[in-house]
């Protein structure tokens, strides 16, 4: 991490920021199934494609798995609590494909009917709206044995147990997420290999971004077949791209980056079309020159809100290893998260004023979700110090509050509740408000947990 600090006056003045938050604006907090659940081959649940990749060998930084992870299938009760005392307005949370329906087809697993019922049920008892992703990464491996997203039919399958969730869940959910970060799906899973399934197919893994995008129109579809009551959206991750230099070949391959990782997946949803590059690079997109207009008839179904996931800009250099185009170019002028990305709030307003300029009346309220990891300091007496997350969540909280033109922002999700187990990176880079303890996932709030709370309670 960048031993460059962040201040943030706002550690200083929690009530002041409290007062800029806009009347209506929902707060909440999220988790993932695969992150926190556990429980992996509990009552029924089969493994997914996460459950594959992190038994190979070198996969996952520190060789760990998410058999146990934070342990929250077993401590609902628990975990609702510290929902309750925070103070929040939502808990997004997503339902593990493999776990409800667990070989990717078929009907429901009445032991995760009960768990999620039973979780859903204390929330709104505690007076949390529930916000559900429907999937959050964890392919139940069947579907990856038959090509995963690579093939079409998972989409088919993806609305099928959309509908089996709505009819379970549909008439106490608030807000429904059909796919989270679904260029997080394709980049990392099989373009790069760096998270599951782990294909590195570079340009050849195009096509899971149509088929992830058909999976999202048709659960839309499905869902209100299902007639839920609650608002329906997509949660895209969105990075603001800028060259490394004006050279030309920098430019050309920050817009080739900006298109892969932010309009293949926004323009289809918002305008109905796949986004155009220059003729000089049209070559490498030439998978989406015969999408069936029918295809894009279900991927722009009207939907009720768009998440956007925001965790720092990127910066592009033309040029990169073997048969990679591009680079990824450091921001010097940024300090750092624990993971190495950039603490950049200033570019979440960019991010939201892209997303005004680019689409318009033809973009939804949004709902933000942003996070960071940090290490965490223990105090001789147990408590835990993340003055930098907190730093982070203040400026970045005081940037969503001031808004931007043309944008309807209606909810912002701090990620995350809990420390979970972070994919690749395995239990090596903290997420969370509350520290859940390695060996008897006790859970202890940390400083940014009581940051949070006490501005929840001067809004």
């Amino acid at each position: 991490m960048n031993s460059k600090k962040t201040e943030s006056p706002w550690l200083h003045d929690v009530p002041g920021l409290a007062a800029l938050a806009p009347s209506g604006l929902s707060i909440g907090v999220a988790t993932s199934a695969m992150q926190v659940e556990g429980a992996v081959r509990d009552e029924g649940r089969e493994p997914s494609t996460w459950d594959t990749f992190m038994g190979q060998s070198g996969r996952i930084v520190d060789d760990s798995t998410a058999a146990v992870a934070a342990d929250a299938y077993h401590r609902t009760s628990d975990d609702v609590r510290m929902l309750r005392e925070l103070g929040v307005d939502s808990y997004r949370f997503s339902l593990g494909w493999p776990r409800l329906q667990p070989n990717g087809r078929g009907g429901a697993n009445r032991a995760a009917v009960a768990f999620y019922d039973r979780l859903i049920d204390e929330l709104l008892a505690a007076g949390i709206r529930p916000m559900v992703t429907l999937h959050h990464w964890d392919l139940p491996e069947p579907l990856q044995h038959a090509g995963g997203w690579l093939n079409r039919d998972t989409a088919y399958r993806l609305a099928d147990y959309a509908y089996l969730a709505g009819e379970s869940f549909g008439d106490r959910v608030d807000s429904w997420v059909t796919i989270n970060e679904p260029a997080t799906v394709m980049l990392g899973g099989y373009a790069l290999g760096v998270h599951a399934p782990g294909a590195t197919l570079l340009f050849d893994a195009l096509p899971t971004a149509h088929h992830q995008l058909l999976g999202h129109g048709l659960a839309v579809e499905a869902l209100r077949a299902a007639d839920v009551r609650g608002r329906i959206g997509i949660a895209n991750t969105h990075s603001p791209v800028e060259p490394a230099s004006d050279k030309h070949d920098d430019v050309l391959q920050a817009e080739l980056f900006d298109t892969i990782h932010n309009r293949l997946f926004s323009d289809p949803l918002l305008l109905g079309r796949f986004p155009e590059l220059p003729e000089e690079l049209r070559h490498l997109t030439s998978a989406f020159d015969e999408i069936q207009p029918s295809d894009l008839a279900a991927i722009s179904r009207p939907i009720d809100f768009y998440g956007l996931s925001y965790h720092a800009p990127t910066r592009i250099r033309s040029g990169g290893p073997g048969h990679f185009p591009f680079s990824f170019v450091p921001w010097p002028e940024f300090s750092t998260t624990g993971s190495g990305l950039p603490n950049a709030p200033e570019f979440l307003r960019v991010a939201l004023r892209e997303l005004a300029h680019r689409y318009g009346d033809a973009l939804p309220p949004v709902v933000l979700t942003v996070g960071a990891s940090y290490p965490d300091v223990v105090q001789r007496d147990g408590s835990i110090d993340d003055e930098a997350r907190c730093a982070h969540l203040a400026e970045h909280l005081a940037v969503a509050f001031a808004g931007a033109p043309g944008v309807d922002l209606q909810g912002y999700v701090v990620s995350s509740l809990l420390d979970g187990w972070e994919w690749e990176a395995g239990f090596t880079q903290p997420f969370g408000l509350v520290h859940v303890h390695a060996d008897t996932q006790d859970r202890t709030p940390k400083r940014s947990y009581r940051f949070l709370q006490e501005l929840l309670g001067n809004r």
